[in-house]
């Protein structure tokens, strides 16, 4: 039972597993156990299973002291409770007040307790430790995050820039091996023609003026333009290798840059334990939260110890058995179903512990009328005997 839990809580342990030995003892031993003819005559024999009789009483005592300190607690208890229910209303409205304001302070602290969290304790000393260069952090790392992408997206740009001039040079160079290629097939074609006009005006005599005329003319605009677009493409070519050179550099600038704040975002990530700059921003907004509820917690414990010091004094006032006992059961104080609870739960204990202690002392009475009746019988009041019927000689009732 939660109200003199604490009163038990140290004992139980030990309670529960030697109850269970001294009750066997006591239903084996105490309720009627007769040690047989042969070994009453032997005297060792009797003596021993006399002296080991007085022990087990002994044992049991002391269980039964123990018990009898835990009955009258349990009384202790139901007398301060009666002790409540008998107060004037306005002293009783006073306490109520105070354990109302311990009720609900303790159930805030629970809601903190069980409240989840956002950001682990290492988190948090972290934050606490740079708390001042947090926000700096922040914005340097969210500033470097964005020249990063920016950077990217120049190299990018760069890297497409210099593909298109390569590859528009090579396209210029096809163009020339084409061009080269069609200049050879036109002299080709001029040599032939020539040859042609010189058969005909030399072997029949044809007038071949406007032949000639036309075949030069045609060959020299041909070539003209041919070379024209050679040159040009050649200028192109040359163009192209220049620009490619410039993006080069441009973009081997841009690697270093990229580089370096990749380097800086980097440590930034790794040092703080974040992914981007936005969890980072997060998590000092957790901080903060955190902080303001640390602070609010601290508050409340304050206010928690100072309403629970008052309870207790007022609770002092009327000399109650325990005042500490209702800071955590405070709950009883405001609510009367729940004192009414507690006050039952009480008497059931005490109940149980009226009989067990009375089933105790008799049991122990009559192993000690056993064992009298057999010392009187065989006369065997030895010292030791008789220095361990003295300890057991002073038992009771329950009180």
């Amino acid at each position: 039972m939660a109200l003199f839990r604490n009163v038990r809580k140290r004992k139980e342990e030990k309670r529960q597993e030697e109850a269970k030995k001294l009750q066997e003892a006591i239903e084996s031993g105490i309720s009627g156990y007769e040690i047989s003819p042969e070994e009453m005559k032997d005297g060792k024999k009797l003596q021993h299973f006399i002296i080991q009789s007085c022990e087990e009483i002994i044992e049991a005592s002391k269980e039964l002291e123990e018990e009898k300190a835990e009955y009258r607690i349990v009384t202790e208890y139901l007398n301060d409770i009666q002790m409540l229910e008998e107060m004037p209303a306005e002293d009783m409205n006073e306490i109520k007040s105070a354990a109302e304001s311990v009720q609900k302070l303790d159930k805030l602290r629970d809601e903190y307790h069980n409240a989840e969290r956002h950001i682990s304790d290492m988190q948090f000393v972290q934050m606490q430790q740079e708390e001042d260069v947090i926000p700096e952090a922040i914005k340097k790392l969210q500033a470097n995050e964005a020249y990063q992408n920016a950077v990217k997206k120049d190299m990018h740009y760069l890297e497409g820039e210099k593909t298109e001039w390569y590859y528009n040079k090579m396209d210029l160079l096809h163009q020339q091996k084409i061009l080269k290629t069609l200049s050879l097939m036109l002299f080709s074609i001029f040599v032939i023609c020539t040859a042609v006009l010189l058969v005909v005006q030399m072997g029949y005599g044809a007038d071949t003026r406007y032949a000639w005329m036309f075949v030069i003319f045609v060959a020299a605009v041909s070539g003209f333009l041919i070379f024209l677009r050679m040159n040009s493409n050649q200028m192109e070519i040359k163009q192209s290798e220049v620009n490619i050179n410039h993006a080069i550099v441009l973009l081997n600038k841009m690697k270093f840059k990229y580089v370096n704040v990749t380097n800086a975002v980097d440590y930034a990530r790794e040092k703080y334990h974040v992914k981007n700059a936005y969890e980072l921003n997060y998590l000092w907004e957790q901080y903060l939260n955190e902080v303001k509820k640390r602070e609010k917690f601290r508050q409340m414990n304050e206010d928690l110890d100072y309403f629970s010091d008052k309870l207790v004094k007022q609770l002092k006032r009327y000399r109650l058995y325990d005042s500490q006992v209702w800071m955590n059961q405070s709950s009883a104080l405001v609510d009367n179903r729940e004192m009414v609870e507690v006050k039952h739960n009480l008497l059931v204990r005490r109940q149980k512990l009226r009989s067990r202690i009375e089933y105790t002392t008799n049991n122990i009475k009559e192993r000690r009328a056993q064992i009298n009746k057999l010392l009187q019988k065989e006369h065997l009041y030895t010292p030791e005997i008789k220095e361990i019927i003295d300890s057991i000689d002073q038992l009771g009732g329950p009180q």
